[in-house]
């Protein structure tokens, strides 16, 4: 790569890293947002995450050839049988096993804590919600809407 192109691909980088990153605003007016001002969480979204978090450590579980069980997986028999053979590639093909096991149990670990967390979170969030309903309740025994508190904070 020639200097001066290694110049340009530099400054092109530069330009696009300046508007790179943009954070979404409301505008001056106040404007945006659903018309009641309510926060809401769709709990489906949380749960449809955990779920897809959920699959992929099963796939990733049936499907990964992990060195696990009294044989290990079908790779680490072919490094066993490559040393036994003198092959040194044996020997590079077993280490490669150690790190993809260990890689792919951090996947599956990652996968676990993501779908847990996020069954905690919709479970947690169905009971904060319960308890903020039975608290907030207005004369005539209806729920407060956000869009009400805000009224008493003005």
């Amino acid at each position: 790569m020639a200097w001066d192109e290694w110049e340009q691909l530099k400054a092109h980088a530069a330009e696009q890293q300046s508007t790179r990153m943009r954070l979404n605003q409301l505008p001056a007016d106040g404007g945006g947002g659903s018309a009641g001002g309510d926060l809401v969480v769709n709990q489906d979204d949380l749960g449809a995450v955990g779920h897809e978090a959920n699959l992929l450590y099963n796939d990733v579980k049936s499907q990964a050839d992990i060195a696990a069980g009294p044989d290990g997986g079908a790779t680490t028999q072919a490094a066993t049988n490559l040393k036994s053979h003198g092959f040194q590639t044996g020997g590079a093909l077993a280490t490669t096993v150690e790190v993809w096991s260990s890689q792919v149990k951090s996947v599956l670990q990652a996968c676990a804590h993501i779908s847990d967390h996020l069954d905690y979170t919709q479970k947690r969030h169905a009971e904060d919600d319960a308890k903020i309903g039975a608290v907030l309740r207005g004369s005539d025994g209806s729920t407060v809407s956000v869009s009400q508190l805000d009224e008493y904070f003005k």
